[in-house]
């Protein structure tokens, strides 16, 4: 049951997080008669630009983020970032409130020491070797005691690639360790030190539980996504990737057994490494992946609308309709004012399309937007959206 939004009996749904992809959650829930409240952290943030309701607090702030939710009295709340307190949440669903997909699954995702020790010490899935660091010194040792170089080092909190580093050589940890340490969304003073696998590919498995037919939670898989990534920042997908059937397979078990873990319902988003049939765990988001934004133009139902139906509790379908391509369109400038030239060039590129999110601020390395492109195979689709996102030049406005 769906209630009319701005009404007395309106199915309210509140996003703790409003950027690109909670903007197309919001979208996506909006068709579907959802009365929307988007928050984040600073003002005009791209789901605020097409919410019902907007508001700019500190979501660490467990005060403000409790009286919000009194005053507006959610049904659902669906977290899109790290950066919240997860106590405050956590006293939220002990009241009533759902949170997609569980407290529980935000508290362990949002914190890698907390997701690694379920996939690799509780469910014992393969995963890179791994050590957990609280200072500079227990770094050099984790690396020198056995995981070696080429390594990578990580905040335990952070996204889009934030503090992290691949190093190859001792003179190269301390500068890996401050950049972790401050690079983290909620600076926990801890940071993860992986080994580098031999893999031939990464995926994410976009993984959907979801009510079926019967009413009972089922696992459905998206075709895998496959995805390059600079600096732990996805630039480039496309969907789907071959695979080895074993190796798919083997994803499908891993990411079943780590989100039957989980539980609740929605999308997640699961990293995966691959060589031959072997598969990896690497890392999961419960919610829509950033290189998930493949599934605009491939699948009929894309992981924003997947999520919605999830959250709703109404049946899905992954079905797959065309091989698709996105690549990301970077600020290129510091601006609080940019100006997109090139879009009449990128937008003669065959089956191509252009989403600008609309931040108010942009950096250099700021995602600002994707170009995402069709074909008869990826190869070609890979090609039109690069070439579709190099035609879109962001400038500093004035």
């Amino acid at each position: 049951m769906i209630g009319t939004p701005l009404s007395a009996n309106a199915t309210k749904v509140m996003l703790l997080g409003s950027g690109e992809l909670g903007k197309e959650v919001i979208i996506a829930l909006q068709r579907l008669g959802v009365e929307v409240i988007a928050v984040d952290r600073y003002e005009n943030a791209p789901g605020h630009q097409v919410a019902h309701h907007s508001y700019a607090i500190d979501m660490t702030n467990a005060e403000a983020l409790k009286a919000l939710v009194d005053e507006v009295k959610p049904h659902y709340i669906v977290p899109e970032i790290e950066a919240l307190n997860t106590q405050a949440l956590a006293e939220i669903e002990a009241a009533g409130v759902t949170v997609v997909p569980t407290v529980r699954a935000v508290q362990l995702t949002m914190n890698r020491e907390g997701i690694r020790r379920l996939v690799a010490e509780e469910l014992g899935l393969p995963t890179s070797p791994y050590a957990f660091a609280r200072s500079e010194a227990e770094l050099q040792a984790a690396i020198d005691g056995g995981i070696g170089y080429p390594c990578f080092i990580k905040p335990t909190m952070s996204s889009s690639g934030k503090g992290q580093s691949r190093i190859t050589q001792a003179s190269e940890v301390k500068a890996a360790w401050e950049y972790a340490a401050s690079g983290g969304r909620v600076n926990q003073g801890v940071v993860i030190v992986e080994g580098q696998i031999d893999f031939d590919y990464e995926i994410t498995l976009l993984t959907v539980r979801a009510k079926n037919a019967a009413g009972q939670v089922e696992t459905y898989f998206c075709a895998p996504i496959g995805h390059l990534q600079q600096q732990g920042d996805y630039i480039e997908s496309w969907q789907p990737q071959a695979m080895h059937p074993k190796a798919l397979q083997n994803a499908q078990e891993v990411t079943k057994k780590v989100t039957d873990a989980l539980g609740g319902q929605g999308v997640f988003g699961v990293e995966l490494f691959v060589k031959g049939e072997q598969v990896w765990f690497s890392e999961v988001s419960p919610r829509p992946h950033d290189t998930g934004m493949v599934t605009m133009c491939t699948q009929r139902l894309n992981e924003f609308e997947l999520h919605a139906r999830a959250i709703l509790g109404l049946p899905v379908d992954v079905a797959q309709r065309e091989v698709g391509a996105s690549a990301v369109i970077y600020g290129g400038a510091d601006s609080n004012a940019l100006t997109y030239h090139g879009l009449e060039a990128a937008m003669t590129v065959p089956n191509s399309e252009i989403r600008l999110f609309g931040k108010p601020e942009s950096f250099v390395r700021r995602r600002m937007g994707v170009a995402l492109a069709t074909a008869d195979n990826t190869a070609l689709a890979r090609e039109r959206a690069k070439q579709a996102a190099s035609l879109v030049t962001p400038k500093a406005a004035g």
